[in-house]
């Protein structure tokens, strides 16, 4: 699902906006008991599986789109303000310890820096131009993709940002919360979530925050999937480097190699880390250097290296 749209003025009057209306549902929340209350957060919280899933084909479009830059040397930005903001924040601060990602590949980028994880600076989302700037501070190029997040999707911070993307020739993403003729947004890819008025209105830090993580987390680790950085349903890009992740690796080894402890830790110990190469190095039985070698070949897909070679782990 593709869309070029035309960056049409945003009504000034925001109670239009979807995120902006009051629930019906909630007109005495304030007179329910404690049980009460919670039940209906408890059923209202459904909603956002449900947009995410009514958004499934404009995801799959991006997670493809995504991947093919990535692939090609470039980079993902998550761009937004506030709670959408911090959303892609989270989202690109844990790809390099799930996927041993390099920090630079997917990178979050809020209106008003690190300090505005912490303490709001929501007046800086109003300067269309700062979110063009913050991006060109980081090298944005024609290479990389934007996913622009406003819930509400008036967002000026992002609008800017997502059209210095479509002007460069970027891969240009938006996600809202909104219907697009409630607010059009400049993208090739238009991702709603439309999970309704808020139990508190206004408040999308609710389902609208909810959903959006759902889907970033959905696409960035489909994209992971894309780029060979999963093994069947394990993260085998992973890297031992604490003894977290030294057990996580070993049961890895021990799961899809048959590789006992003594031995994991030994091939852990050959591969500096690498639960990939030391899965190769198992299959295989290869020296560490040529089982690099071949992995750096096949853009590092285990399971490519393993059909080339005839080869099979213990439980793949």
């Amino acid at each position: 699902m593709t869309h070029f749209q035309d960056d049409k003025a945003v009504s000034a009057d925001r109670g239009h906006l979807l995120t902006e209306q009051p629930n019906p549902k909630s007109t005495a929340l304030d007179l329910l008991d404690t049980a009460e209350l919670v039940q209906l957060f408890v059923e209202e919280d459904r909603q956002p599986q449900y947009a995410v899933a009514a958004a499934s084909d404009a995801i799959s479009a991006a997670v493809d789109g995504i991947a093919s830059r990535l692939k090609a040397g470039g980079r993902l930005f998550y761009l937004g303000a506030g709670t959408s903001g911090r959303l892609g924040v989270l989202d690109a601060a844990e790809c390099p310890p799930t996927f041993c990602s390099d920090p630079e590949m997917v990178q979050g980028v809020l209106a008003g820096g690190a300090s505005a994880l912490l303490r709001s600076s929501e007046g800086l989302e109003d300067l269309e131009a700062a979110g063009l700037e913050d991006l060109d501070q980081r090298g944005f190029n024609s290479g990389d993709c934007l996913v622009g997040i406003a819930a509400g999707g008036t967002t000026p911070y992002v609008r800017g940002g997502l059209r210095h993307a479509r002007d460069i020739g970027a891969l240009a993403i938006a996600m809202a919360c909104v219907p697009s003729d409630q607010a059009p947004l400049p993208c090739d890819i238009d991702i709603r979530l439309l999970t309704g008025p808020e139990l508190l209105t206004g408040s999308t830090r609710l389902k609208a925050g909810t959903a959006t993580k759902m889907a970033l987390n959905i696409m960035s680790t489909a994209v992971m999937v894309r780029l060979g950085k999963v093994f069947g349903n394990r993260m085998v890009d992973v890297s031992a480097r604490n003894s977290k992740l030294v057990d996580r690796s070993l049961r890895i080894l021990q799961d899809l190699a048959a590789v006992e402890r003594e031995r994991g830790l030994a091939l852990l110990d050959e591969a500096d880390g690498s639960v990939k190469l030391a899965l190769l190095i198992a299959a295989g039985d290869l020296q560490p250097g040529a089982a690099r070698e071949l992995l750096q070949k096949h853009n590092g897909k285990l399971r490519e290296v393993l059909d080339r070679l005839g080869l099979n782990l213990a439980q793949s």
